[in-house]
């Protein structure tokens, strides 16, 4: 085994020069694509056939007879601001003092936060123990003064492995004196990946077409309903010719859970939050059953409903309290999860406020449940900006569209108990109704026909709008449509409403899943 050039451990004291800072260089010129890393990999970590921490992409560049295969050693990028670090609920995913992103297994719920938030398609769940995992540089190997298994069969000397900040590595060598690359620069996540003679066709993931067909150069390509089709299947982005030779399979990290989940939460907080706003607008009286009673109990259903779909969710459910009991507190996860208790904790006090005839009570609870109400329709817009690699669910109107959302789910679920209950505020629902569906297929339009400002966005909306979520965008454009004339359908405005909220749930199915399309590595 061949040793790697780190320093000895010890306690480090003021006069120290700096820390550690462990980089990895691959030279591209040296790759002859044998896989031996790949397979070297798999042995040491233990990794189950299906998936992988390390593997080498190929591109076919140029055209007969000038043509050359370009190969891509790809793999985790070890970023110094890691987004899948931030968005970890309990810390499992963590950087090590020497600036190794590391994960801990113990910690994992499974939530999958962090193979949304990588640009870089590096991270999987583990079928076997179905935690997060991903390349660490072999950090077990690196602890006792040995390389990483990849480092050490790598025939031609093409990945280096060491402490950048020691002038005399040989990875500081090439990164301080050598033209070097890093994947997806714009995303702002400081790789500590350096590529060394690489081509643009293999660094960007929608440089080269996707092939035709059901096979690559030597093998299968991978095939499935939630996985990611690789290349580009609107041609090659690169200046020169590239199509996409071998590539592995690449899994949508969040299902139609998620899709389901973003619905339920928004009836969940918006049938209360609508009945607030007919109170605080007099159209509705404090003491009316549908405030006092319905309102708060369908919001109750559903933000329990929400909440069982976010535990089914998880890889790990029994794991769940973890949010809560061990926060990381930048993650959107754990600030949504309080949110939601909050807001739990407001509505339980409300039916209780009812049911014991408490109206100060309830009175009292509406002003902390104003802000909790807002929280809980608009968090996931938060949650949804920490997936930097979703280029689609980076628009800064994402939260004003879901509070829309809540508004027209949460009248929309309110109108047909109003019908049966409280005649003198189905007028203004069903105006609320109209409003919140013409606004939100107003914001619907605009994400849909303003040109977006990356390559992957802009092929994210078209797979929503014309490619495999189509049907799903279209009804639910076509659904949502129905309620702009429940103003003029009263009383039978209850059969104009419900087809509002299956449009909702269609295009969030559609939104959800078409930002996970586009291939990232």
């Amino acid at each position: 085994m061949t040793s790697v050039n780190l320093p000895t451990p010890r306690v480090r004291s003021e006069n120290d020069g700096p820390s550690p800072r462990m980089v990895k260089v691959i030279d591209q010129t040296k790759c002859i694509g044998c896989h031996a890393c790949t397979t070297a990999c798999k042995s040491e970590n233990d990794v189950p056939v299906g998936v992988t921490r390390t593997y080498v992409k190929s591109v076919d560049v140029g055209t007969y007879p000038q043509a050359r295969r370009a190969f891509q050693v790809t793999r985790c990028n070890q970023c110094v601001d890691a987004p899948c670090v931030a968005a970890c609920p309990t810390s499992a995913m963590h950087i090590r003092p020497d600036g190794i992103v590391d994960f801990d297994k113990a910690s994992c719920i499974g939530c999958k936060a962090c193979m949304a938030a990588c640009p870089y398609d590096a991270i999987f769940i583990n079928p076997d123990d179905h935690c997060a995992e991903k390349c660490n540089f072999c950090a077990h190997r690196l602890d006792v003064g040995l390389e990483p298994a990849c480092v050490t069969v790598c025939p031609t000397g093409a990945i280096m492995v060491g402490d950048v900040n020691d002038p005399d590595s040989a990875v500081a060598q090439v990164v301080n004196r050598q033209p070097v690359a890093v994947r997806r620069p714009e995303k702002g996540t400081r790789p500590k990946l350096f590529y060394r003679g690489a081509t643009q066709a293999t660094l960007d993931p929608l440089a080269a077409t996707a092939p035709e067909g059901d096979t690559y150069a030597w093998a299968e390509k991978p095939r499935g309903a939630h996985l990611v089709d690789p290349g580009n299947p609107e041609g090659s982005t690169s200046s020169a010719a590239a199509i996409l030779s071998y590539d592995i399979a690449h899994t949508a990290p969040w299902d139609w859970r998620v899709s389901l989940y973003t619905w339920t939460k928004g009836i969940g907080a918006g049938a209360w939050l609508v009945g607030l706003l007919l109170v605080l607008t007099g159209n509705l009286g404090s003491e009316d059953v549908l405030w006092t009673w319905v309102a708060p109990v369908v919001s109750a259903v559903f933000l329990a409903v929400t909440a069982v779909v976010l535990v089914w969710d998880l890889e790990h459910p029994e794991r769940f309290l973890f949010i809560l009991t061990r926060p990381q507190w930048r993650s959107w996860l754990v600030r949504g999860g309080v949110i939601l208790s909050g807001f739990a904790v407001v509505l339980a006090l409300h039916v209780a406020a009812s049911l014991f005839g408490w109206g100060g009570l309830r009175t009292a609870v509406a002003w902390p449940g104003l802000p909790l109400a807002v929280g809980t329709a608009v968090y996931t817009a938060y949650l949804f900006a920490q997936a930097k690699a979703r280029d689609l669910w980076q628009s800064p109107l994402l939260a004003p569209h879901l509070a829309v959302q809540a508004v027209l789910a949460g009248s929309a679920s309110l109108l047909p108990f109003a019908v049966w209950t409280s005649p003198d505020a189905v007028a203004p629902l069903a105006w609320t109704v109209a409003g919140s569906a013409a606004v939100h297929l107003l914001l619907v339009a605009g994400e849909t026909t303003v040109a977006h400002p990356t390559a992957h966005a802009r092929l994210a909306a078209h797979t929503m709008t014309h490619g495999r979520y189509a049907r799903f965008f279209w009804s639910g454009v076509v659904l949502v449509a129905l309620g702009l004339v429940a103003p003029l359908a009263v009383p039978a405005t209850a059969w104009f409403a419900l087809p509002a909220l299956l449009g909702l749930l269609a295009h969030e199915h559609a939104y959800v899943q078409s930002g996970q399309s586009v291939p990232l590595a």
